[in-house]
């Protein structure tokens, strides 16, 4: 089983970051998401570029961190972000650098990347882009070598979309959907995805997470664009800044303080799920431990 991540075996775990600049625009005009076609003035582009290049630097002083950036927008038509996600993946002290990303960009970058270290969290949004294009795109980055995950929002007008892509993709290729907000699914609807993901059942309901264990705080951390540090995207209390190192003194184990967590980059860092065990060194980019992995421990079909 990998070490990575600081799962059995590990020695000290590394410093995951999940990082979240100012950026919030999107070329995308998705109905289910709030930033869809917003538009970011120079001066918050101008600051989120400096943002993530301070940041990047840190990052070349840790001694073992791995990151996930999570824009509220689409951060890969941004130069900026092309460029870290090519110099993190080729420094030493970085194990994984990863980006949720809708992948309109080109793709031909990557190729100055180290495809050991970087990888992409890929979302499909049928209605936002020709699947033949996206497709195409998908095997860019299988040529190039790059590791990916691509998926769905479980919203019924995307069942049939998302089987067509399903089908088109290679087998290697694992196709995550996302539970959509605020919605219940009868057990027939969830049957029909979890056709296409058989993980979607930890997707399907918010888990119980207060007074549990979890990760975050701990091993992982949230950090925004003033270098400012939480334990999670959603728990607000702040524990320090990397710039000064006084996060370093609010790291520690402690119980999630929240009811329920029904976001996959929140719950993913449970103790008291599995997940760690079904996608060991893909936790950031959502890539399962090969295809048996999958089905190891089997998801939930309901709660």
């Amino acid at each position: 089983m990998s070490t990575f991540l600081g799962l059995p075996g590990a020695g000290a775990p590394e410093l995951t970051v999940l990082y979240r600049g100012p950026l919030a625009s999107c070329d995308y005009d998705c109905p289910y998401c709030p930033f869809a076609k917003r538009r970011d003035s120079p001066a918050t582009l101008r600051e989120d570029r400096a943002a993530l290049e301070r940041f990047c630097d840190w990052v070349a002083e840790q001694p073992a961190v791995s990151v996930l950036f999570t824009p509220w927008g689409e951060g890969l038509v941004r130069s900026w972000y092309r460029r870290a996600m090519v110099r993190l993946s080729l420094l030493p002290n970085v194990r994984r650098v990863a980006i949720q990303t809708n992948l309109s960009c080109r793709t031909g970058w990557l190729a100055e990347g180290d495809p050991a270290s970087l990888a992409l969290w890929v979302t499909y949004h049928p209605g936002q882009v020709a699947q033949d294009r996206l497709l195409t795109k998908c095997r860019e980055l299988d040529a190039l070598g790059v590791r990916y995950s691509v998926g769905v929002v479980g919203q019924p007008e995307h069942l049939a979309a998302a089987r067509e892509f399903r089908a088109a993709l290679r087998p290697e290729v694992y196709l995550w959907i996302n539970a959509a907000e605020g919605r219940s699914y009868t057990d027939a609807e969830a049957a029909d995805w979890t056709a296409l993901d058989p993980l979607f059942g930890w997707s399907r309901e918010p888990h119980p997470s207060e007074g549990r264990r979890c990760r975050t705080g701990s091993s992982v951390i949230s950090v925004f664009g003033d270098g400012s540090v939480q334990r999670c995207h959603f728990v607000r209390a702040p524990l320090g800044n990397i710039y000064d190192g006084s996060y370093r003194a609010g790291l520690a184990e402690r119980p999630c303080p929240l009811p329920v967590c029904d976001c996959h980059i929140g719950y993913v860092h449970l103790e008291t799920l599995p997940l760690y065990e079904v996608f060991t060194d893909g936790v950031l980019e959502r890539i399962p431990y090969g295809l048996d992995g999958i089905s190891r421990p089997a998801a939930p079909a309901g709660r």
